[in-house]
């Protein structure tokens, strides 16, 4: 059954392991820091496992599908997945559920689950990039045909998720210049895009509604020592974790912790696995993010196609660089955020995106290795005639 599972899934197999690993790990840091919570609410912390299961199952079947889908039809999806992303984006600003004067969350009507819309923005803007450098190659300097559209899609979604997720947007902001820079932007135009969007930073950071918010995150992580108790409180509690953690840590499920740290499931969820797992732990997830990186880099170098390189680097890049701010966070060395380590931390439909993101990179993985099987990684004059019309047809088609 394990051999016949492995023969329908296609696609670089060390992503697959660490999807199943980092699963597996999901499951056993979120069971273990959910009993003070589960507690607080009167439900038993199965109930948490259950639904967290859920989410993991379902992210899995995502990604499984989202894999098999030939990557070149992303290109067409960027397009509907903007056209819903911004107008989403600035509904979750005006409307949105407000938690600690930052409205991220909008209700899916129904079945009443809510979501970050900044996390299918990620998707969406990623995936457009890739899509219009790749169609804007032959004009990529061309100021009006194909930079103002790029720059105005990146500053435009920074803004709208920067005014409530400053952390989230500087992360995708940063992931966008990485892309601009492979996708042969010139040094002047990507300083030009980057002004823009430090203009737009510092507009929130010193106008925008949360910049109370900021000041007092940034005077506290500079500063601990002259902050208030209970906002470096988070930060202290986390570091008590980890030092208390040791080499080899206390043990699945023997967190102390746990009882004190704010967002152990989520935010602060490394340092939890620090505690349980020791140093050894903490090391051995890092290395997983780093490998993952690694193979998706060996996606990039090998991938034929402009837009799948380009694909696989961007989502590749974006689940990363969240993985290490994460971590960073925990350990001290960021200011608190509310970024979540993806695939391990709990959540909702975080999990289904990241995992779709996943999916993504899978796909072009998988048109990497058939290609390779076919013996034909480097296409004669005729399949790239052939390989341009056809890619052509779905990018602009679809």
């Amino acid at each position: 059954m394990f051999n016949a599972i492995l023969n329908k899934t296609k696609g670089d197999r060390w992503i697959w392991l660490i999807v199943i690993v980092l699963s597996i790990w999901s499951l056993l840091a979120v069971y273990s820091a959910t009993g003070t919570l589960a507690y607080k609410k009167g439900v038993g912390t199965e109930a948490f496992l259950m639904k967290h299961l859920i989410f993991i199952v379902g992210g899995v079947a995502l990604m499984y599908f989202s894999h098999l889908l030939d990557y070149r039809y992303y290109a067409g999806i960027s397009k509907i997945l903007m056209i819903i992303t911004i107008p989403l984006l600035l509904y979750t600003l005006l409307f949105g559920a407000s938690v600690n004067q930052a409205s991220r969350w909008v209700t899916i009507p129904v079945i009443n689950q809510t979501f970050q819309t900044s996390d299918m923005a990620k998707l969406a803007l990623i995936t457009f990039l890739a899509r219009m450098l790749t169609r804007k190659q032959e004009n990529i300097k061309d100021v009006k045909d194909a930079f103002l559209p790029i720059m105005g899609s990146v500053c435009l979604v920074f803004i709208l998720i920067a005014l409530a997720n400053l952390s989230t947007a500087i992360m995708l902001f940063g992931v966008s210049i990485l892309l601009l820079i492979i996708g042969r932007i010139s040094i002047k135009q990507i300083l030009i895009v980057c002004l823009g969007g430090l203009i737009l930073l510092m507009g929130v950071i010193f106008l925008g509604p949360r910049r109370e918010t900021y000041k007092s995150r940034i005077n506290t992580y500079l500063h601990p020592e002259l902050a208030d108790k209970d906002k470096a409180f988070q930060g202290n509690q986390s570091k008590i974790a980890i030092a208390t953690g040791g080499i080899f840590g206390k043990g699945p499920g023997n967190s102390t912790q746990r009882n004190f740290l704010p967002h152990p499931y989520s935010d602060f969820v490394f340092a939890l696995i620090i505690e349980e797992y020791g140093l050894v732990g903490g090391v051995g997830l890092i290395v997983i993010y780093l490998v993952f990186l690694y193979r998706c880099i060996l996606i990039v170098t090998a991938s034929p196609k402009a837009f799948g390189a380009l694909l696989a680097a961007g989502l590749s890049f974006s689940l990363t660089i969240q993985a290490f701010a994460n971590m960073a966070v925990a350990v001290g060395l960021g200011p608190v955020t509310g970024v979540p380590l993806p695939l391990v931390s709990m959540g909702g439909t975080s999990i289904l995106f990241t995992s779709v993101a996943f999916g993504i990179i899978l796909s072009v993985s998988r048109d990497v290795e058939e290609k390779r099987k076919a013996g034909t990684a480097t296409d004669t004059t005729e399949e790239k005639t052939k390989n341009k019309r056809d890619n052509k047809v779905i990018v602009g088609e679809i």
